[in-house]
């Protein structure tokens, strides 16, 4: 897996880009939503799920939550 560059990153990320992140599994972000650890935002009409990089971000303890 290429390293992935905080910088780089698009401000909504998808499930799979943040359980790359997180280094945890697509399950558990999903999990995390329901429980409101990590609340996603919903996009178009299936309800795809996107997770602000901020939010991430401090999930990691690197910027404050906005």
């Amino acid at each position: 897996m290429a390293t992935l560059k905080l910088d780089d990153l698009p401000d909504l990320l998808t499930v799979k880009e943040v359980a790359n992140v997180l280094r945890v599994s697509v399950l558990t972000i999903k999990r995390w939503g329901k429980r409101g650890k990590l609340v996603p935002i919903r996009i178009n009409s299936r309800g795809d799920r996107r997770y602000k990089k901020e939010a991430v971000l401090w999930l990691l303890g690197m910027t404050p939550k906005s």
